[in-house]
């Protein structure tokens, strides 16, 4: 049971993108939040469901918007 499942590594993945999106808006403030989500998303090759997560809670953080977690 040492091995990662592909949904492991996936969420692997989007821990990591979500920790470099954190990083890279702290120290980018200028830089547009759309542009460094998709940046995130090749740079770490994430699945279509996990882009959507990404759009639908970080876009709506920099909208000023409440995010709902399920």
């Amino acid at each position: 049971m040492g091995e990662s499942t592909p949904l492991q590594t996936k969420s692997a993945a989007l821990k990591k993108a979500i920790r470099w999106i954190s990083e890279t808006v702290q120290e980018h403030p200028e830089k547009a939040r759309e542009q460094i989500l998709r940046e995130a998303q090749l740079r770490f090759d994430l699945s279509p469901a996990e882009c959507e997560f990404l759009d639908a809670n970080f876009t709506d953080m920099a909208a000023g918007r409440t995010v709902r977690v399920p």
